[in-house]
């Protein structure tokens, strides 16, 4: 009856298994990207700096400005009266002694409509010098996208393989406990079953059956963080594809000659030195040539608006504008700027260093486990060899559970001491990939 129960078991596992989804490293990795939302900040942040670039640029461009303008003018004495404003007869008088035609009055509406163009000629590097830290800023910004392009890749590979490894740690967990059951199954059915051998085995079981509950829930949160990050359902069923490698080839590389955070910290010292370089320009004159025209209409002549006898009036010409005194503004501001520059190149010296150092110890790390994994593997043989001994012996009489439990334990660690082997070599070798790809 147990195995037609054991068959049904198998069958459903194996039709649940059909429909779920085969998932590769690569195929992980492309997911994770694709829903990264540090990476969609990275992208913002370049569309950012290119549009500071084009506010920055706008400067160089001519700016024309247009003003149109209708005045009612009131007088308060006689705040409804349409006959305008009336001018006291000692303020008339003094007006038409300077006026072609004797006024009376003040019309009681004004037009004015008008456009002026400024185009910078020379600025002394103050819009050339902003230009250009904003070409570095942009530089800067896909830097940081491709630092954190490295950072999304290495934690899809981190979520990947720790899901890999806990499916290893569950099997490693479950053929510990089938052991024990075993080994009970053995010892009741010779018939010679002492106190104290029921008691430890059964004490195993207990325990081995506590670590694969754990197991199981490290490799469904493993999971489901993966299917999180992925963008997959939490409630589909996933099958991880890729397998941990039985050997792992040598590392072909070099000195560590370039990383995006060496690139982030050189933009930025130019960014900053152009910054200074714009902001010290500001002591220094402003060259521009402007122009205007503007058209005007008083009282009555609004109902002739814009013919050719309009009032009207034009003019072109250079303006130089020149900073006098403002109490060492642009002088502060570009000191400001040169020392953010010098601060962003101890930590350029300091991450070369970090960054050499990090490189380093990752290269030797995957040489050192590598070299270790060979040994790893002679001793699970050993272990092996001594578990099949004492499973004989038990079932033999020759040993006591004690002695059982203690070599199916080494097994069990050994499995373990395998698979972390494992992921860290193939960590290992993803911190190299960050750090000098």
């Amino acid at each position: 009856m147990r195995s037609i129960f054991g068959v049904f078991l198998c069958a459903c596992f194996a039709v649940l298994n059909a429909h779920a989804m085969d998932l590769s490293l690569a195929e992980a990795t492309e997911k994770i990207v694709a829903e990264s939302n540090d990476l969609k900040t990275a992208e913002a942040k370049i569309d950012q700096a290119k549009a500071q670039l084009r506010a920055v640029n706008a400067n160089r461009w001519p700016s024309l400005d247009g003003s149109v303008s209708y005045m009612n003018l009131i007088d308060p004495k006689k705040p409804f009266s349409s006959q305008g404003v009336t001018i006291p007869t000692e303020i008339g008088a003094i007006l038409n002694q300077s006026l072609p035609v004797p006024l009376t009055e003040i019309p009681d509406n004004l037009f004015t409509a008008g456009v002026q163009v400024t185009q910078p000629i020379y600025t002394f590097g103050k819009i050339g010098n902003a230009v250009d830290a904003m070409h570095d800023a942009i530089d800067m910004s896909k830097s940081a996208k491709d630092l954190t392009m490295r950072e999304v890749k290495y934690a899809a590979a981190n979520l990947y393989w720790t899901a890999k490894m806990t499916d290893g740690i569950v099997a490693a967990s479950q053929k510990d406990l089938d052991n024990a059951r075993a080994a009970r199954q053995k010892l009741t059915a010779a018939g010679r079953a002492n106190r104290s051998n029921l008691i430890k085995i059964e004490s195993d079981i207990a325990t081995k059956e506590i670590n694969l509950s754990d197991a199981m829930f490290d490799r469904d949160t493993a999971y489901r963080m993966l299917k999180i990050m992925a963008g997959i359902d939490v409630d589909e069923e996933i099958v991880l594809t890729d397998e941990f490698p039985e050997s792992f080839d040598a590392l072909e590389v070099g000195e560590l000659k370039s990383n995006p955070e060496w690139d982030i910290y050189q933009k930025q010292i130019e960014m900053y030195e152009s910054n200074a370089s714009s902001k010290r320009a500001g002591m220094y004159p402003t060259l521009a040539a402007v122009g205007s025209y503007s058209y005007y209409a008083l009282g009555q002549d609004m109902n002739h608006m814009f013919d050719t006898e309009g009032s009207q009036s034009a003019y072109l010409g250079l303006s130089l504008q020149m900073p006098l005194f403002n109490g060492g503004l642009h002088s502060a501001n570009a000191t400001i700027e040169a020392m953010n520059a010098e601060s962003a190149r101890q930590s350029l010296d300091k991450s070369k260093k970090l960054k050499t150092e990090e490189y380093n110890t990752a290269v030797n790390k995957y040489k050192h486990l590598c070299d270790d994994l060979e040994k790893l593997y002679e001793a699970h043989n050993l272990a092996q060899k001594a578990y099949d001994v004492s499973v004989n012996r038990f079932a033999a009489g020759q040993t006591s559970a004690i002695e059982l439990s203690d070599v199916s334990g080494a097994l069990y660690h050994m499995d373990i001491a395998l698979l972390n082997a494992k992921y860290n070599i193939v960590m290992s070798k993803e911190s190299v990939k960050k750090l000098g790809e």
